[in-house]
């Protein structure tokens, strides 16, 4: 019962940081792959409570890994264009 409260906790920190205000996109980038690990930790711990298959959790990670990928890339573009990655530096506009 303490590693459902564990798992919650986490998400909730992970979900903290990545709602307040922050300038770099590498720590909003960290906070979306803290929450991704808590709800992986989650469907490990359900799946193996009612003892299903864990085929579903390495789906999760593949869409898991092209997310974080995907990050890395816009992260990286951004760097090359702008220099840093301040969300302050460029307009949306």
């Amino acid at each position: 019962m303490m590693n459902i409260w564990m798992i919650f906790f986490m998400f909730l920190v992970g979900n903290l940081i990545y709602v307040s205000k922050h300038k770099h996109l590498l720590i909003m980038l960290l906070s979306l792959e803290f929450i991704v690990l808590s709800i992986y930790m989650l469907m490990v711990f359900y799946l193996s409570l009612i003892e299903f298959d864990m085929y579903m959790l390495m789906m999760f990670l593949v869409f898991t890994v092209c997310e974080g990928a995907l990050g890395i890339s816009i992260l990286v573009s951004m760097i090359r264009t702008h220099g840093n990655d301040y969300f302050q530096s460029f307009s949306l506009l």
